[in-house]
């Protein structure tokens, strides 16, 4: 392909790949995001556990924090880790479908650079 420009359909393609690299970079920062979240609502919810009935409980509310009902809190932090699970499992599979369709362009992309330097 030296010397040779590229033509448009397979620069098109060549710019799909890219923007399909950038979207799962996306999904991937997102779901680094959202299991570092789980870990700390894993490991608040081992902390309440370790408390007893009795233990004081504070939640951080914008600057200050607020004395709340341990029982309560509990429910709040397992619906946040259900939702956390939730969107893990999402991203997930976005990250399969776009790791599939990256595989496959790529493959197009090769197939078409090798016909190109065959011809």
């Amino acid at each position: 392909m030296a010397g040779q420009e590229i033509p448009p359909w397979l620069r098109e393609q060549l710019e799909r790949f890219e923007k399909l690299q950038q979207n799962l970079q996306a999904v991937l920062i997102q779901k680094q995001q959202v299991e570092a979240e789980l870990r700390e609502i894993e490991r608040a919810l081992e902390e309440l556990k370790k408390l007893g009935p009795e233990g004081v409980v504070y939640k951080s509310a914008g600057s200050i924090l607020v004395r709340v009902d341990k029982g309560e809190l509990e429910k709040e932090l397992e619906e946040k880790k259900e939702l956390s699970n939730t969107r893990l499992m999402v991203l997930g599979k976005q990250e399969g479908k776009l790791r599939g369709s990256i595989k496959e362009l790529q493959d197009r992309i090769s197939e078409a650079v090798r016909e190109r330097k065959a011809g």
